[in-house]
């Protein structure tokens, strides 16, 4: 099982290295990305790698984003990010910083649903941009079925920013048919895009809380203003 799991890793790892070498836009607003779920373990610490490739008519954009994370209690956890994307000519470098900050509202099974918040604070690399998010998460287990949905506001600030605030919505469906192997269905929606589409994700365990997590995801864009392909992979180690 282990062996059968680190191929498919390798072969996912491949994959999205073999993306990256398509030309890509600086950029750290990407309408695809994580959705969270509410849960923080007590003293857990966690690297995290995100990848996201969105092909549409303008061209290829690639984005990458370095975490590391550490609970500050049993109920919150600080997680810091660098952002990372290729320019136009094809040179990779720093993009964005970024400080995240989860917050489980409900102790798991306490209510109907699973209750979290999160906090997120970006600067844009030498630029004069600032972004805050925060929102609600939940989630909800029906057997071996899990819903999970996050509720986002962003504002952004700054010289070099558009000031404005963008409501978000993702969605995740998941059925925990394996710990290995879990598929489901993602959707996201905001002020200008709507995309759904197939996702995957599995987690093996190790000893004590040493964990790999990893997710993919292949999102279809419905609106047509922007109807493009993005392909989102993570990897998260927790020990």
């Amino acid at each position: 099982m282990i062996r059968n799991l680190t191929l498919l890793l390798v072969r996912l790892f491949t994959l999205c290295l073999s993306v990256c070498y398509t030309n890509a836009w600086a950029s750290s607003e990407f309408p695809v990305d994580k959705v969270y779920h509410p849960y923080v373990l007590p003293l857990e610490k966690e690297f995290e790698w995100r990848f996201t490739s969105q092909q549409s008519e303008e061209g290829n954009q690639l984005l990458q984003r370095f975490a590391f994370g550490h609970s500050i209690s049993e109920r919150v956890t600080l997680e810091a990010y660098l952002v990372a994307a290729r320019d136009e000519n094809e040179d990779f470098g720093i993009e964005a910083y970024e400080l995240e900050a989860r917050w489980m509202i409900t102790e798991q099974g306490e209510f109907w649903a699973d209750w979290g918040a999160l906090f997120e604070l970006e600067k844009l690399h030498k630029k004069d941009a600032w972004e805050f998010t925060t929102g609600i998460l939940t989630e909800k287990e029906i057997g071996r079925h899990s819903i999970t949905s996050n509720i986002l506001l962003s504002t952004e600030w700054g010289n070099d920013a558009e000031e404005e605030l963008e409501l978000e919505f993702r969605f995740k469906y998941r059925f925990r048919w394996q710990p290995y192997m879990q598929p489901g269905l993602e959707l996201y929606s905001s002020d200008d895009y709507l995309g759904i589409g197939p996702a995957f994700m599995g987690i093996q365990r190790f000893e004590g809380q040493k964990q790999l997590k990893w997710e993919l995801a292949f999102i279809q864009g419905l609106n047509g203003e922007s109807n493009d392909k993005t392909l989102r992979f993570l990897l998260e180690y927790e020990f």
